[in-house]
């Protein structure tokens, strides 16, 4: 297992050599199939080994490093290839969600440390509905699954913010909770829900997730400018990170960073790709030698291995 002292050395992941090839961010993007009428059931994915983990880069916009990465379910399906959540979510009973969140969540915890032995600190997150929080005993799934190293900085679970407003009492008693066991929780999709700030003033959350319908365009859309802007302010003056979610273009990217965004994902950057590819391509970065001046040219997607970014 890395010691703090092997922890790869930050270092950017600029255009145009040590970005993401184009050709692989479609093929990766294009793989996952999500058919009309094509339905797999969860507990038979479960059953048969179908379920994987892809990980989604988050890139530290103010550092341009990386500063973790967030957990995606996809199939793999022996005949249909890898399945969007779209294939196997929608109208999902409430005990196959249980048991998909279980999962997701202890083969996290254990990738974590696959990371870690790779020389990558990395600040992971998946996604968990807020029954869940209830359902399931998750400070004890954590504690029983958790990385033993010392440097392993906690896992952020992101509810969405129509969910969690909802359920805003009981989500303050289980957050608190949660925080003893390295459990940290991001409110995800803001702006969809349409909630009350003051809703959320009460609630201990690390990171505010702007919604991709929103960070889509807002470098030409006034109103989706706007939007982005008082979220991020939002997330700042609650002492938050605001991440956004979905940056597909250059311009949002500038813009995001000219407003004070934290945090970014999406394909612009790298989309979600499985566990192996995403740490050979965390391995090809450090293994590179580095540039004499590296680029700073706006909207640069850079990312570095290695940097825990502002994650707390």
């Amino acid at each position: 297992m890395a010691s703090d002292d092997s922890v790869h050395e930050p270092r950017r992941w600029s255009e145009p050599d040590e970005k993401l090839g184009e050709d692989e961010r479609r093929s990766l993007v294009d793989s996952m199939t999500s058919a009309p009428g094509l339905r797999i059931e969860i507990d038979e994915a479960l059953h048969n080994g179908w379920i994987e983990m892809w990980y989604q880069p988050k890139i530290d916009l103010k550092r341009k490093s990386l500063a973790g990465a967030e957990a995606l379910a996809r199939i793999r399906h022996p005949s249909h290839g890898v399945l969007h959540p779209g294939s196997f979510l929608p109208g999902v009973a409430e005990g196959s969600i249980s048991r998909l969140t279980e999962y997701a969540l202890i083969a996290t915890l254990a990738h974590w440390t696959k990371f870690e032995e790779a020389g990558f600190n990395l600040q992971l997150a998946i996604n968990v509905p807020v029954s869940e929080l209830l359902n399931l005993p998750v400070p004890a799934l954590v504690d029983q699954n958790r990385p033993k190293s010392d440097r392993w900085p906690g896992i952020i679970l992101e509810v969405t913010e129509d969910q969690i407003v909802r359920e805003i009492k009981l989500a303050q008693v289980v957050a608190d909770q949660l925080r003893a066991s390295g459990i940290k929780i991001a409110i995800d999709d803001f702006g969809a829900g349409y909630s009350s700030f003051s809703s959320l003033r009460d609630l201990p959350f690390v990171e505010l997730k702007l919604d991709h319908s929103f960070v889509r365009n807002c470098a030409a859309d006034a109103t989706n400018a706007a939007i982005c802007q008082t979220a991020v302010d939002l997330a700042h003056r609650f002492g938050s990170a605001a991440v956004a979610e979905g940056i597909e273009n250059a311009a949002d990217l500038q813009a995001l960073m000219v407003m004070g965004c934290d945090f970014g994902q999406g394909v612009l950057i790298a989309p979600p790709m499985p566990l192996e590819r995403f740490l050979d391509l965390l391995r090809q970065r450090v293994s590179k030698p580095r540039p004499q001046a590296p680029s700073a040219m706006p909207g640069e997607a850079a990312m570095s291995a290695g940097s825990m970014g502002r994650v707390a």
